[in-house]
């Protein structure tokens, strides 16, 4: 079976993160982190940053890796690359997707997430739950 490696932004605003939702393929109307495939020699960070550039038509900073999340699809193996993520420059706008919404933290369940993005929000959570903790 084939792996399909890519990065996905988890864009932060405000206490909101950015999400898309699909407009086209077999994902159609599902929800996700925007990003997409990683190019031959490219890193997880270099591919996030031009794949946010492609389809959302912002520049963006890295600010820290959350996790690689894998993922079983019936046609292919997802590895995604996790990044957080700013914007430094522009208004996104969408090209591939159909729909966008920035959501807060209480609101991230209300969403259709494609099956890797739901493994996202749970690392996401897990990293913000270990801040909480008293050290």
């Amino acid at each position: 079976m084939k792996t399909v490696r890519v990065s996905a932004a988890l864009i932060f605003e405000g206490g909101a993160v950015y999400c898309t939702r699909r407009a086209y393929g077999e994902s159609k109307g599902w929800w996700e982190f925007p990003g997409g495939k990683r190019e031959e020699g490219e890193s997880g960070e270099d591919a996030i940053v031009r794949e946010i550039r492609e389809e959302l038509g912002v520049e963006i900073s890295v600010d820290c890796f959350l996790s690689t999340v894998e993922c079983q699809y019936p046609s292919f193996y997802l590895v995604m690359d996790c990044y957080v993520c700013s914007i430094k420059k522009g208004q996104p706008s969408l090209s591939v997707h159909d729909e966008a919404r920035w959501l807060g933290r209480d609101e991230l369940w209300t969403v259709n997430w494609l099956p890797a993005d739901r493994l996202a929000i749970k690392e996401l959570e897990k990293k913000e739950a270990a801040l909480r903790q008293p050290r």
